[in-house]
């Protein structure tokens, strides 16, 4: 997964591939080839050109190089033994820089090694017996070393390979894997010089073999920086590291600090800091390529340096640590996960910190909690967490999903109950609900797992990633153990939620039955027919004006045995005997019943309660819950309510008849009045007409005209009112030209306009036509101008409009008069009734023609109304139908 691919240690100590070297004599006549080619060099006069080197002896130098760095010493050596001879045939550090021979191993060294067949390991030379007194080794003062035999073809020892510590060492496992690597690869190379003699192919393809055989991942790059070695493990990466400097593998592999968030800039490699002469020991990488997920590995990091101090290169060790660093993580997001449960006061609170912990212990992208609804109609999202920088609202939108059991991903974990693994959510043939916006979102991947409280699923787990992910069914058991950490604290806080509600719902029960006068009550209904009370509310005094004493309050036990039946029955009014005993045995039955009924309180005062009763049943036992309420001021309220009624009606016909009485004297007297308001007129226009009259006379005749004008008109308005109130108005509707009526009107009216220097406005859809009485409209048309007229100052302005709208014609009047204070708009069309404004200008009237006009198009089946004008004045609006009513 990821650059390095994963692989199991395997036990690496111990002879492999050896070839056929003859005993100690072959020991003997390797170190002779290796000594010769040593020789070789050393011979070379000081200046001269140096002569090339045997690939075998170089190639045992390269060796122990390579076992001093990652064995982190600073030496090692290749000793062969034969013959009651030692040479040393390989070294680095301080014993391959000396001059002339190489001092040889102790005998005692080679001796133990051979003996044991097996690793020689000290930690500290000074504290063991086997090397203490002998601790000088290849010119060192040994505090520790670690000796690995180097074998024939027929297991016989031939010398050791050891590496050389200065200071105490604590050899870990893994170095000593890789020092049993070194040593197979020596006794390889010795085959090679028994039998080849030392061909630099060879040497080299002992040297990739070495390199191959290691599970950690090596690369070295050379004096330019460019990586040209790498091993089986490393071998495989995309793209190929050979070739590539050292400079571009941060950004070329997607190189990462061990936060997995921060990127590694080009010279914080460990390659280039290696190559850049810096030791680098355990330094975490995390590698992003790809779909995969990331890898996380260990790098370990050395120069090449010659004995002189030049630079060659530089090569790292990589462990891949993933699977590790991941059950570390994990155990971490057990223990935070529960931690969370413990601190948790919620189910929200615990959901996301379980979703948190989990997602970023898995370094995925995201993490759900969703709940399964009460009503199981549907799913709750109540716990929600995503990796900080990652915008993933199409993907988590909306809280609460209504989906039927077996839909979708959630759906089908929530039906089967078992968990759902998908790689690849963009290859997957199956359609999930929100795949479409997760993969708009940018994930990949994702596993749904149930949480369950035996086989009841109570909600579901789901965490999403970026990247591609394999099936992992060790991390599907960790999740499962998470989940089920999770069922059993839902199942848990559930229980404890509803202990709470039910005592809160006990108390807020007890605190409403306080501040009651009702009595609420429990009993149970015995086989005999008793009703023996299970509870009684703590007032318990409403319908009796006193609590019940024990025995039924005659100071024992009244022969009733705790019956409620019994001792509710001593008080019941006689009168209302039958209705009480019908009641309790509705309720003996196992019925619902309720009733009304007298009570003979123990304070001595009377009272009417209303008991509402229903049973229940509990196995074989019946019980009855019950309400009882003093409902005596509700029927002394209805028995005034009953009195005051009657009075009502009495005083509502008493008005009716002197409204008629009313409405037959105005009849009445407007009929008398009418004969001899006529006959004053007549004689008033006689007299103007007289030419010799004088002139004040003829000013008294004027008066007298004009009064009795008014006076008859005041009377045939009375009379109107009448008739349209007693509905023998004469309406005589037929097809009208609204437009010529309205413009008729407005020229009658310009001449008493003009005298005030009013402006006329007329505005008038062409051609608009009404089914009305015409006599009775131009009544109405003629009120509203004319009061248009005398309520707007001089310099004012009238306007008149109408036009067709549907069904309706509508006509307004708008002026710009002195206005009606807008709470008096109720009482416009009423009687006699006038604004305060007209009072106040002293306009006289007498409150009947807005009257008239509302009954007038009433009868027509239209409506008036009016309104406050913007800017000031009135408007008034008459809607009449266009066209006559259908004929049914």
């Amino acid at each position: 997964m990821g650059l390095w691919p994963l692989f199991r240690p395997q036990s690496r100590i111990g002879p492999i591939g050896r070839r056929d070297l003859r005993g100690r004599d072959g020991a003997v006549e390797a170190a002779q080839r290796v000594g010769d080619a040593r020789r070789s060099r050393t011979e070379n006069p000081p200046g001269a050109p140096s002569v090339p080197s045997v690939p075998g002896a170089a190639l045992l130098d390269r060796l122990t190089h390579l076992a001093a760095r990652l064995l982190e010493t600073p030496a090692a050596l290749v000793a062969l033994t034969g013959n009651g001879r030692q040479v040393v045939v390989g070294a680095a550090g301080p014993a391959g820089r000396r001059p002339g021979p190489r001092p040889p191993l102790p005998a005692s060294l080679c001796e133990r090694v051979a003996a044991g067949d097996g690793p020689l390991v000290v930690s500290d030379t000074r504290t063991d017996e086997r090397l203490r007194r002998d601790r000088v080794i290849g010119g060192l003062e040994a505090a520790a070393c670690a000796a690995f035999p180097l074998h024939g073809p027929g297991g016989e020892t031939l010398g050791a390979l050891c590496a050389i510590d200065t200071e105490p060492h604590r050899w870990s496992r893994a170095q000593l894997e890789l020092a049993g690597d070194l040593a197979r690869t020596v006794e390889e190379e010795l085959s090679a010089l028994r039998v080849g003699g030392g061909r630099p192919e060879e040497g080299q393809t002992f040297l990739q073999a070495l390199l191959d055989s290691l599970d950690t991942g090596v690369a070295a790059c050379d004096r330019d920086g460019r990586v040209v070695l790498v091993n089986r493990v490393l071998r495989e990466s995309r793209p190929p590291l050979v070739g590539v400097h050292v400079d571009d593998l941060a950004g070329l592999y997607g190189m990462f600090a061990a936060d997995g968030r921060t990127p590694l800039r080009p010279e914080e490699v460990p390659l280039a800091r290696a190559f850049a002469g810096e030791r680098v020991d355990g330094q975490e990488v995390v590698v992003r390529t790809g779909d995969c997920g990331p890898c996380r590995t260990v790098v370990n990091g050395r120069p090449i340096e010659t004995a002189d101090g030049r630079r060659l290169g530089a090569v790292v060790a990589v462990r891949d640590v993933t699977d590790q660093h991941r059950t570390q993580a994990l155990h971490r997001a057990q223990h935070a996960v529960a931690q969370v449960l413990i601190d948790a006061s919620s189910s929200e609170e615990a959901a996301t910190g379980v979703v948190a912990a989990v997602t970023d212990a898995l370094g995925w992208t995201c993490g759900e909690y969703w709940q399964v609804d009460p009503g199981e109609d549907g799913l709750t999202r109540i716990g929600l967490w995503n990796r900080p920088g990652r915008d993933l609202r199409d993907f988590t939108a909306g809280s609460r999903l209504r989906l039927q059991r077996g839909r979708g991903l959630l759906g089908r974990v929530w039906e089967t109950g078992r968990e759902l693994w998908i790689c690849d959510l963009s290859r997957d043939p199956r359609d999930f609900l929100r795949r479409e916006e997760a993969l708009r979102a940018g994930l990949r991947a994702a596993v749904a797992l149930p949480v369950r409280s035996g086989r009841q699923v109570l909600g579901v787990l789901v965490f999403a990633s970026d990247t591609v992910q394999e099936r992992d069914d060790e991390l599907i058991a960790l999740l499962d153990g998470v989940c089920a950490h999770v069922g059993r604290y839902m199942e848990r806080l559930r229980a404890e939620e509803l202990a709470l509600a039910l005592a809160a719902s006990r108390r807020r029960f007890e605190q409403i039955v306080t501040h009651v006068n009702d009595d609420v009550w429990t009993a149970e209904i015995t086989p005999d027919g008793r009703a023996r009370p299970v509870y009684v509310s703590t007032s318990g005094a409403g319908i009796l004006g006193e609590r019940v004493p024990p025995g039924g309050g005659d100071g024992g036990d009244g022969g009733d045995g705790g019956d409620m039946v019994a001792i509710v029955g001593r008080y019941v009014h006689p009168d209302d005997r039958p209705v009480f005993t019908a009641f309790c045995e509705r309720l003996i039955s196992g019925s619902p019943a309720e009733a009304e009924f007298r009570l003979a309180g123990l304070d001595g005062v009377t009272r009417w309660a209303w008991i509402r009763a229903l049973p229940r049943r509990e196995g074989d036992r019946l019980f009855v819950d019950g309400i009882s309420t003093d409902v005596t001021e509700r029927h002394r309220m209805a028995e005034e309510r009953e009195r005051l009624l009657a009075e009502e009606q009495r005083q509502v016909r008493r008005l009716r008849e002197l409204d008629r009485m009313k409405d037959e004297l105005v009849a009445l007297v407007s009929h008398e009045l009418r004969s001899p308001i006529g006959a004053i007129r007549g004689y008033a226009e006689m007299l103007l007409d007289d030419p010799d009259l004088g002139g004040e006379q003829r000013a008294f005749a004027d008066v007298i005209d004009r009064k009795s004008a008014d006076l008859q008109r005041l009377v045939d308005d009375l009379l109107d009112l009448a008739r349209l109130d007693a509905g023998r108005i004469a309406i005589d509707p037929r097809p009208v030209s609204l437009t010529r009526l309205l413009n008729q009107s407005v020229e009658d009216h310009r001449p008493a306009a003009a005298a005030k220097r009013l402006t006329v406005r007329v505005d008038l859809d062409r051609h608009l036509r009404v089914h009305a009485d015409p006599a009775r409209l131009r009544q109405v048309v003629d009120n509203l101008l004319s009061n248009a007229v005398k309520y707007t100052p001089a310099g004012g302005a009238v306007t008149v409009a109408a036009r067709r709208e549907g069904d309706e014609v509508t006509v307004t009047v708008a002026d710009t008069g002195i206005g009606i204070p807008s709470e008096q708009y109720p009482q416009l069309f009423g009687r006699f009734f006038r604004a305060s404004t007209a009072k106040e200008a002293g306009i006289k009237g007498t409150g009947l023609g807005l009257a008239i006009i509302r009954a007038i198009v009433e009868a027509h089946g239209g409506t008036v109304t009016a309104a406050p004008r913007e800017g000031g004045g009135t408007v008034f609006t008459v809607r009449l139908p266009a066209e006559p009513p259908q004929e049914e």
